[in-house]
């Protein structure tokens, strides 16, 4: 872990129990003042040294460089292929860029110090999940983020955009985006993930809560009771092409 990230971290916890023990304490203020029927100011709500104490914070914030981009010491960030075209797309964290970036080289578990939740608490707390797969067999992170609630964007080079496709006709309704990537030029795939971000931006939180809910049906189809034929389907087909491929060899060797 970075010692900048985890500094950053702590002094933002810090903030974090500061303004909630000012926030209770202006709280019992309030009340005291108003039950003993005054009319409370602004002045009287934040005393001298809550504010001094929330100015000392913001200013302990304050730093001379770039939030880091990456969460952890990589071993060789200038060969780092991700943090390369982070650089080479001009993602650097200055406060003017409109996209801030937190990359995070890790498995994301309670005990971690950064975040200190689950994967799937992580991913529920996520608006959207992006995975413009070139290639997954199947693809687990956007069938996740379909059985916890979280709409996604995927391909129909993984094998669960070409799932999707093939078994929910209206996939984009529900909150499933299948980007075309298979024989489509490259341009093309990029304007269509241009589209489904900005639209996605333009939704009010009812119409993200509604998408949600749409995602969070679909999971039936990814439930194992489903699936599963499919698995066995696939082993027999195997140990069939395995005997064939045998028998044909056992046959060879009793020819000679």
């Amino acid at each position: 872990m970075n010692g900048s990230v985890l500094e950053d971290h702590f002094r933002f916890e810090e903030l974090r129990v500061a303004c909630a023990e000012i926030q209770e304490a202006i709280g019992r203020a309030l009340f005291e003042r108003v039950a003993a029927g005054e009319v409370p100011t602004e002045a009287l709500m934040l005393t001298e040294d809550a504010a001094a104490r929330l100015k000392r914070l913001v200013l302990s914030r304050r730093r001379q460089t770039l939030p880091p981009v990456v969460t952890h010491d990589v071993a060789d960030e200038a060969g780092d292929p991700i943090l390369r075209q982070l650089r080479a797309g001009g993602l650097r964290n200055q406060r003017e860029d409109r996209v801030k970036v937190v990359y995070h080289p890790d498995f994301i578990t309670q005990t971690s110090p950064l975040f200190g939740i689950d994967y799937d608490q992580f991913v529920r707390g996520c608006h959207l999940g992006v995975f413009p797969s070139y290639y997954e067999p199947w693809g687990y992170t956007p069938a996740e983020c379909t059985v916890l609630g979280v709409p996604s964007i995927t391909s129909d080079l993984a094998g669960f955009g070409a799932f999707i496709q093939a078994n929910l006709p209206d996939h984009d309704n529900q909150g499933l985006f299948v980007l075309q990537r298979r024989r489509v030029p490259r341009e093309r795939t990029l304007e269509q993930l241009t589209h489904r971000l900005f639209h996605f931006t333009q939704l009010s939180r009812r119409q993200r809560i509604e998408l949600r809910n749409r995602v969070e049906r679909c999971s039936e189809l990814l439930d194992w009771e489903n699936l599963a034929a499919n698995y066995f389907k696939a082993h027999r087909l195997a140990r069939r092409r395995l005997a064939e491929r045998l028998g044909g060899a056992v046959a060879a060797v009793e020819e000679g």
